[in-house]
């Protein structure tokens, strides 16, 4: 549904008023204090009955068409903003093309809400659309140096080849704009997602369904915690044996700050639903989800897409969750086997006391999805129990090994190995593998060639 407006100068309309961009059958309702004026198309107003004095009606055009719609009509209307000064602006969507003729700059315009057939050339006096037109050269640039190796310089035209670059780089962006929208719009976590990709023209990835929390798949079910604890402050009674780790003879796991100080393969018990403290208790962390603004961009030799932070996350913080759809691990062989075929797989198995279920990110999942693998990772995996005890299922937290920059590339190990000293944890070793993106599975799986340029790289996921 588009936003709800309505338009006191714009009183009728018509099904028929031709003005592209805008929805048939908008209806605006006339006004009670006057008769509505005549359809510019000549046709006749609909019948529709008279508003009560103070009450607006719900129109099915956006705010920009109904701008759009006043600037077509030379109508000035306050209450959509289109006044004498600007009554004759619209906006530009991107740009297409590029020429001089006589010294003077003009650019080929696509028009927002208007279809390609409406495009434009228009001198640069008339465009002030600053970041449009920054964004359009070094888009000009990058494709003159994917062509030639080098930018050129003083172009008085553009080829066919680099200006359907530029056009095929506009309507991407807008493309990874809309999926960057619809992954905030899905997420109920406080760090934002960006998108970006500056390397190729490669769009959104198809068939992915953003999630929070995981899918559970079918003939499998959740035992939900019967018991949660009295503690008024967990942190401090933790000492005592008390708060939910106590009570599953195990250690607190976090500190003042909410920093993990276990050693990776001991399990974390968090507060659940059941328990007396709040939402601000020391011992819920990875249940308040993602708290930094991270990006999905594209990786510039070949690993496909990667995940970066944008603030800083200091050594044993959350930073987020491994999730997708749980499902047996007969399920997970199969897809397993077809995913090979296809050359990539998202199959992390549970194997923390016995290898009955796998999460299959593949489908569905959230930013975790996109993290790359390295050997030398800055992020190590925990298992997680809160509102399920049932260990054949944690939940999979990944927590800073150490101090993150801003703007730094964030990985874990696909492979990764636990102090085997420790029974315990040595559940985990193995327990996550990506062909061409995660792999699956301790089982045999093609053996693939890392990419992740660290010093100490193994050359091979597995």
């Amino acid at each position: 549904m588009s936003q709800v407006c309505w338009c006191p100068s714009l009183r009728t309309c018509s099904p028929h008023w031709p003005s592209p961009g805008l929805p048939p059958h908008t209806v605006i309702p006339p006004l009670p204090w006057g008769p509505s004026p005549p359809c510019p198309a000549g046709a006749s107003p609909l019948t529709l009955p008279r508003v009560p004095a103070g009450c607006a009606v719900c129109c099915k055009s956006s705010w920009s068409q109904l701008q759009d719609l006043c600037r077509l009509e030379r109508v000035r209307c306050p209450s959509l903003g289109i006044t004498r000064r600007n009554l004759s602006h619209f906006e530009v969507e991107f740009l297409c093309d590029y020429k001089r003729v006589r010294e003077e700059e003009f650019y080929l315009v696509k028009w927002r809400g208007y279809p390609e057939s409406e495009n434009t050339w228009e001198p640069r006096k008339n465009l002030r659309c600053v970041g449009l037109l920054k964004q359009f050269h070094k888009d000009l640039e990058q494709a003159w140096i994917r062509r030639d190796g080098k930018p050129k310089k003083n172009a008085r035209w553009l080829d066919q080849g680099v200006a359907n670059y530029v056009v095929q780089k506009a309507k991407q962006r807008r493309a990874l704009w809309r999926w960057e929208r619809q992954l905030n719009a899905k997420r109920n976590h406080k760090g934002r997602i960006m998108v970006e990709n500056e390397v190729d023209l490669d769009g959104p990835p198809r068939d992915f369904v953003y999630i929070n929390e995981y899918k559970v798949g079918e003939g499998i079910s959740l035992t939900q915690v019967a018991v949660g604890c009295e503690c008024r402050d967990c942190l401090a009674e933790a000492a005592g044996g008390c708060c939910c780790p106590g009570a599953s003879r195990h250690k607190f796991a976090y500190n003042e700050l909410g920093q993990v100080r276990i050693r990776a393969g001991l399990p974390i018990y968090e507060c659940n639903a059941r328990c007396r403290c709040g939402a601000e208790c020391s011992n819920r962390v990875v249940q308040r989800g993602i708290r930094y603004d991270l990006c999905i961009f594209r990786t510039a030799n070949g690993r496909g897409w990667g995940v970066r932070t944008l603030e800083k996350i200091r050594k044993n913080s959350f930073v987020m969750e491994y999730v997708g759809e749980i499902i047996t691990s007969e399920e997970a062989e199969r897809r397993g086997q077809i995913y090979d075929r296809q050359g990539a797989t998202y199959l992390f198995d549970l194997d923390y006391v016995e290898d009955v279920y796998t999460v299959d990110a593949a489908y569905y999942g959230n930013i975790s999805h996109f993290v790359n693998h390295s050997c030398d990772p800055n992020l190590q995996v925990y298992n997680v129990f809160i509102d399920n005890l049932d260990e054949r299922l944690p939940r999979i937290a990944l927590f800073a090994t150490r101090h993150i920059r801003a703007g730094e590339e964030l990985t874990f190990d696909y492979n990764m190995q636990v102090d085997p000293v420790d029974a315990e944890s040595t559940r985990m070793d193995s327990n996550l593998g990506r062909a061409g993106g995660l792999a699956g599975s301790p089982k045999k799986r093609v053996r693939i060639e890392c990419k992740c340029g660290a010093e100490s790289c193994r050359k091979y996921l597995f």
